[in-house]
C-alpha cells in the first residue's frame, strides 16, 4: 500500500513533468512581460494550476482537462499585443446605423436604437436584474462545465473544445471587422480615439447601488474595447443550452434559456451590445457547434479526444 502510494507521490513529481511545468511556467511568464509588468491575476493562474497539478491525482486530473480554459484566459490575454484596430479599420457609425434600419424604435418622429430607448426607461429593477445575469456569464459555462466534468467526461471535453472554438472564431471575427460597442457611441460619438479604456456602460449603475466597482474593476483590464461584434456574452448561454439538452438534463434546461435570453437582454439594456452583435454571438456558436460534430465524425478525431479523456 505504501509502495503504492510513493509510486502515485513519484508520478506527479517526476523529473519529466517538473521540467515541463518549469518550461510552461518560464513561457507564460516571458510572454507576459511581453505583454506589459506581470499582473496579479496572470500570478494567480499560474500559482492556481501549480497548486492543482501538484495536489493530489484529482486535482491534477481535474486542472488538466480544464487546461482548454486555460488556453483561452491566454490567448484572450494575449490580444492586448496586437490590438485589432492596427490590422482593420474600426467600424462605429456603420454598426449604430445598420441596427437602427433593422431595430430602430421611433419615437416622436426620431429613430433610437434599442440601446438609447433603454436609457430613456431605465430602472433601479432592470438595472438589478441585468447586472445580475451579466454577472454570471462566465461562471454558469464554468460551473456547468464542473458539472459534465464529473458527470460525463466525453461530454465535458466536447463542451470545453467548443468553448474553445467559438471565442477563435469570434477573435478572428474581431479582427477581421472591429466594431466599437453601443456605449462608445454614446460618449465618443463616431470619432475614433484610441487607447479607450474599457467601461461598464450601464452596468456602473448597479455599482453605483451597491456602493462596490464590481464591474468597473471588470472592465478596466478589458483586453479588446473595440470588439463588440459578435457579442461572445451571446454565444456562451447558447453552447450550455445546446450541451445541457445533449446531457439530457430535462426541465433544468428552462433554467438556461432563462439565463440565455437574460444575458441577450443584458448584454443590450446595459449599452455592451447592439441586438445584431447578440444575433451574431448567437450564429458564431451555432456554426462552432455544427462544424464541431461534423469534425467528430472523423475517427482520428474521436481516438485523440478519447485519449485526452483517458487522461483526465
Amino acid at each position: 500500500m505504501n509502495r503504492v502510494a510513493e509510486n502515485s507521490t513519484f508520478t506527479r513529481f517526476s523529473r519529466k513533468n517538473l521540467l515541463v511545468n518549469f518550461a510552461l511556467v518560464l513561457v507564460y511568464m516571458a510572454w507576459a512581460l511581453v505583454m506589459g509588468a506581470i499582473r496579479s491575476d496572470q500570478l494567480f493562474l499560474t500559482g492556481f494550476y501549480l497548486l492543482l497539478f501538484y495536489g493530489n491525482e484529482k486535482t491534477r486530473k481535474f486542472i488538466t482537462g480544464f487546461s482548454i480554459f486555460i488556453v483561452y484566459w491566454i490567448i484572450y490575454d494575449s490580444m492586448r499585443i496586437l490590438p485589432n484596430y492596427e490590422v482593420s479599420p474600426v467600424r462605429i457609425q456603420e454598426p449604430y446605423l445598420l441596427e437602427k434600419s433593422l431595430f430602430g424604435i421611433s419615437i416622436n418622429d426620431l429613430i433610437y436604437t434599442p440601446n438609447e430607448y433603454f436609457d430613456l426607461i431605465q430602472s433601479r429593477f432592470l438595472d438589478i436584474v441585468s447586472a445580475l445575469f451579466y454577472l454570471n456569464w462566465v461562471p454558469v459555462p464554468l460551473a456547468f462545465g464542473v458539472y459534465l466534468y464529473y458527470k460525463n467526461k466525453r461530454l465535458f471535453t466536447q463542451f470545453s473544445l467548443v468553448f474553445l472554438f467559438t471565442n477563435l472564431l469570434g477573435f478572428v471575427i474581431y479582427y477581421i471587422y472591429p466594431a466599437a460597442p453601443p456605449w462608445y457611441v454614446n460618449l465618443y460619438g463616431f470619432e475614433l480615439h484610441l487607447g479607450v479604456q474599457g467601461n461598464s456602460a450601464g452596468l456602473a449603475r448597479f455599482d453605483e447601488l451597491t456602493g462596490i466597482p464590481i464591474f468597473a474593476s471588470l472592465y478596466n483590464k478589458n483586453a479588446n474595447v473595440l470588439a463588440a461584434i459578435p457579442s461572445l456574452h451571446a454565444a456562451y448561454p447558447v453552447i450550455v443550452l445546446y450541451y445541457g439538452i445533449r446531457n439530457k438534463l430535462g426541465w433544468f434546461n428552462l433554467l438556461f434559456v432563462l439565463f440565455m435570453l437574460g444575458i441577450w437582454f443584458s448584454a443590450v439594456y446595459s449599452g455592451h451590445h447592439y441586438i445584431i452583435d447578440v444575433v451574431l454571438g448567437a450564429v458564431v456558436a451555432v456554426v462552432t457547434i455544427v462544424l464541431f460534430n461534423l469534425l467528430m465524425r472523423f475517427k482520428w478525431v474521436g481516438r485523440m479526444l478519447e485519449r485526452f479523456v483517458g487522461r483526465i
